[in-house]
């Protein structure tokens, strides 16, 4: 009886990920407004911070709050924000390629320039956003999202309203 507990603490222990965890070095270092590509910055906050110029690609930042934020010409391509509070923040020629956006608030988010080719949106909320200069924005990207009358998109597309 001892082995199989022994056993499954062991087990245990094996699938808690460290890595997916919080990473102080790689959150000391994006709040530096220093580079981080392929960094673990779950649930940081880095809200009202200056991110304009930084590699973040790669990056794990599920659950940060990153509201008021300026990343102007930022890599945040193949980044995971999903469930990231994106309140108000600016991605003014930002390259957010393949990133995931998934179950996003970017309410009021300014997303200027910023290449969205592939970007995952499903869940998104949109609502007063600014995505009419977005480029590579699909439909049907829009179709898995959610805005309101005050969200602005490019010439000829729409978007579902938020319930």
């Amino acid at each position: 009886m001892l082995k199989h507990i022994a056993a499954l603490t062991i087990a245990a222990g094996l699938f808690t990920a460290p890595a997916l965890a919080q990473n102080a070095g790689h959150i000391a270092k994006a709040k530096a407004g220093k580079s981080c590509a392929n960094c673990n910055l779950f649930q940081a906050d880095l809200a009202y911070r200056d991110g304009s110029n930084m590699n973040l690609s790669g990056s794990r930042l599920r659950q940060s709050n990153l509201s008021l934020t300026t990343f102007d010409n930022a890599n945040l391509s193949g980044a995971n924000l999903s469930v990231a509070n994106l309140f108000g923040a600016r991605f003014n020629r930002a390259n957010m390629t393949k990133a995931n956006l998934s179950q996003v608030s970017a309410v009021g988010t300014y997303f200027g320039s910023s290449n969205m080719s592939g970007a995952n949106l499903s869940g998104a909320n949109l609502s007063g956003a600014d995505l009419s200069l977005a480029q590579g924005l699909s439909q049907s990207q829009l179709n898995r999202a959610c805005g309101d009358r005050s969200t602005r998109l490019p010439a000829g597309k729409t978007i579902p309203r938020c319930r």
